[in-house]
């Protein structure tokens, strides 16, 4: 399965927050949203990341007081990008190799969604219901 179509199923939707934004307006962007990161976005251009983890490093580093810092002083600025045409198996190397849990899809450098691992796992377990359904059906009429 390809990039284009698990966005085609979950939607292209992509939630974002400014450079300039405290943790905590990320922190409520993501419990608002149900999500476990943040695209860190400078008009149409994604210059970082800001997960969950992100956060958790920064309490634990600067205690409460970091939550009214910038997102820019804690997101993840070397960002790992994934493309409409990649196979799910690449995405899973990639994910696995780099310990991430987002990629932001890039289609000609403009952002058209993002993909979690769960979106991952989720497809992974489609496509092994869909094939084990197959292979049910193939018996059955043998």
């Amino acid at each position: 399965m390809l990039v284009t179509e698990i966005l085609k199923g979950k939607g292209d939707a992509v939630f974002s927050v400014s450079p300039d934004q405290t943790l905590v307006d990320a922190c409520r962007e993501m419990q608002t949203r149900r999500i476990g990161a943040v695209m860190v976005c400078e008009s149409d251009r994604v210059v970082g990341v800001l997960s969950e983890r992100d956060v958790v490093r920064a309490v634990a580093a600067s205690g409460p007081e970091a939550l009214s810092e910038a997102v820019s002083r804690h997101m993840t600025r070397d960002v790992v990008f994934a493309e409409p045409t990649e196979t799910v198996t690449m995405l899973m190397a990639r994910m696995t190799d780099r310990r991430i849990r987002h990629l932001p899809v890039l289609r000609e450098k403009r952002l058209i969604g993002v993909i979690s691992i769960g979106d991952v796992v989720k497809c992974q377990i489609e496509e092994a219901t869909r094939e084990a359904e197959s292979l049910r059906t193939y018996i059955a009429a043998g």
